[in-house]
């Protein structure tokens, strides 16, 4: 389950420590799981303002980046942000995206991973990251550190195609709400095409 920060209060009365989410732990553990098993890890993003990322490879406020350690420099996988360095069509550009962004982290080669809800709209207005303006190029030291990796854009196409594993554990209502989408998705017409060469469909666990 992806716990939010919430509060609550212990059989005693006293208040109880507020949880973190499990989504950073999870990704840091998937992306980890690629990378001793040779694959190369993927993160679907939703895009808002509150994301530092190439507009240019946005598609349906959706965009696919490569996480692996060949393609990006600098790479924090932290509990609030995912932040690294990496290079676009030949340009350097430095991405910040939260955490709560992430809906879902998987294997290039073979679609095994897990997806995640998407982040709750503000309709309050909150204000958005003070960061430079996505579509503008690193200063030329970033461009020295990381001409060497391999551009971590991933084409957007994927991203539409993600099919959501049924969840193990979910309830007889979450069971009825989702049978139809299973259904639908063994139709063969609906194979989404693969995010690269060899990859197989993602089987994702969605974690509510």
């Amino acid at each position: 389950m992806d716990q939010s920060k919430g509060k609550g209060s212990n059989v005693d009365g006293t208040a109880a420590t507020p949880s973190t989410s499990t989504r950073p732990y999870l990704i840091r553990a998937l992306h980890d799981w690629c990378t001793d098993n040779g694959f190369t890890p993927y993160i679907a993003v939703h895009v808002d303002r509150f994301v530092q990322v190439p507009m240019e490879y946005v598609s349906n406020n959706e965009i696919v980046l490569n996480v692996g350690f060949e393609a990006t420099s600098s790479l924090d996988l932290g509990n609030e942000f995912i932040q690294f360095k990496a290079r676009f069509g030949g340009s350097a550009r430095e991405i910040i995206v939260p955490v709560d962004h992430v809906v879902a982290i998987y294997a290039r080669e073979n679609g095994q991973g897990m997806a995640f809800p998407p982040p709750e709209v503000d309709g309050g207005g909150a204000a958005a990251l003070t960061a430079a303006p996505a579509s503008a190029a690193a200063s030329p030291a970033l461009e020295a550190s990381i001409a060497a990796t391999p551009d971590a854009a991933v084409p957007a196409k994927p991203v539409r195609g993600l099919r959501l594993a049924p969840n193990p554990v979910a309830t007889e209502a979450d069971a009825e709400s989702t049978a139809p989408e299973a259904s639908s998705s063994g139709s063969p017409d609906d194979e989404p095409d693969g995010p690269g060469p060899g990859a197989g469909r993602p089987a994702l666990k969605r974690v509510k």
